[in-house]
């Protein structure tokens, strides 16, 4: 397999691949498979795809009989954080209940994120960013969630333009300042206090879209409407957390407010799917974060997908849910959640890019978008589910430069 060297820019030809996936947008077979395709790069956009035969080109890197395929997009994760909350899980694991003074959920996370500044934070999320990267993934939206607090939101916001920057990743980012409610706060001046924020979110453009967690214990019906309603009003595109441990009713409010995704969706109902389906909102599944919380009510994948409605996966790493890699997650949402590897990859690439509002620039291989795509080291695609565990990501290619 020959690489090209990081800095390569120009016309560059990926060739050599048993198969090229583009997941284009009207790929029949969802993964636009096109056996022994090749890619041509020019100034870091995707110029052809396809049976092209001798093409001229500055750089020329041979797949070496791998698969060819888009970059993943993760399009859920709270990748920024401070902290590690390994002795909660460990305990959960062993089924007795964590030490005393060790960071429990959300509100200990906040415990350890809010003395962080952004450059902190930057330097705290910036190794899992490039384990990310290392396992394919090319696009992250991240929210924000654990500061709980107007300075300390804004300081996530920021940290994620210096980590797009530094990490070299395409960063989509997401005001989520309706994550939990914070100790010794009332529920309505807190409310208020995340309306108040967004008016800066949306000036200094930190963020694309506004989320907020609606389920029991955390904000309600009403909460919810309020500050998705205020995202709407200053520009910020909503986005749903519902569902997944009590049955909320937002799955109506997120259709009604024209929300891009709902994430969660454990309890939410059939017809609810049906009305989701209908509205056009994504639905994201996060498989491992329903094996790490070890979930008594797990989404299957499937079942929503037959229902109509368009899936996206994503790793939802987080101090719960460590993980960086949307391998893992194609192997769980196949063998756990009933998906073909077929949807699983479409759910992780075009489908993903969708779920980020960025399926016109990102997540297939078609003429004009964006170069970003891996090489397999393996010759077939179902190996991405087959071979559980293993990175089979060899070399990626970011706006047409190998990164990896």
């Amino acid at each position: 397999m020959t690489v090209a060297p990081c800095g390569s820019r120009g016309r560059l030809l990926v060739t050599g691949a048993a198969e090229v996936l583009t997941c284009a947008a009207g790929a029949a077979d969802l993964i636009g498979r096109v056996p022994g395709g090749s890619v041509l790069i020019e100034d870091g956009r995707i110029v052809a795809v396809g049976s092209l035969g001798a093409v001229a080109a500055d750089v020329v890197v041979d797949a070496g009989g791998g698969v060819v395929m888009p970059g993943f997009v993760d399009c859920h994760t709270h990748v920024v954080f401070g902290g590690s909350r390994v002795d909660e899980y460990a305990a959960r694991c062993a089924g007795s209940e964590p030490p005393p003074g060790v960071p429990i959920g959300i509100v200990g996370t906040m415990t350890a994120t809010r003395p962080l500044d952004a450059r902190a934070l930057a330097d705290a999320s910036a190794p899992r960013l490039r384990e990310m990267l290392a396992h394919g993934t090319t696009t992250v939206e991240s929210k924000t969630g654990y500061g709980l607090a107007r300075g300390a939101e804004i300081a996530m916001l920021e940290a994620n333009r210096l980590l797009a920057d530094e990490v070299g990743i395409d960063i989509v980012a997401t005001y989520l300042g309706a994550h939990a409610l914070p100790p010794g706060a009332g529920r309505a001046a807190y409310v208020d206090e995340v309306i108040a924020t967004i008016p800066e979110v949306a000036e200094r453009r930190l963020a694309t879209f506004c989320d907020v967690y609606c389920d029991d214990g955390y904000f309600t019906l009403d909460e919810s409407r309020r500050i998705l309603e205020a995202g709407l009003a200053h520009g910020l595109r909503p986005k749903v957390h519902l569902d997944a441990y009590s049955h909320t009713g937002a799955a109506g409010l997120a259709t009604e407010l024209g929300a891009t995704t709902v994430d969660h969706l454990n309890h939410t109902a059939a017809t609810e799917i049906e009305a989701l389906a209908a509205a056009g909102v994504i639905g994201v599944v996060m498989p491992l974060l329903d094996f790490a919380a070890q979930h008594p009510h797990p989404v299957h994948a499937r079942t929503l997908a037959d229902a109509g409605l368009r899936i996206a996966l994503a790793t939802d790493i987080c101090p719960g849910c460590y993980t960086a890699s949307m391998q893992v997650v194609i192997q769980h949402a196949c063998r756990s959640g009933g998906l073909s590897v077929a949807q699983a990859i479409r759910a992780s690439t075009f489908d993903a890019a969708a779920a980020t509002g960025c399926a016109d620039r990102v997540g297939s291989l078609e003429a004009g978008k964006q170069a970003d795509l891996l090489i397999l080291d393996t010759d077939r695609h179902e190996d991405l589910a087959y071979r559980i565990g293993h990175n089979a990501v060899r070399i990626v290619v970011r706006q047409g430069r190998v990164v990896v």
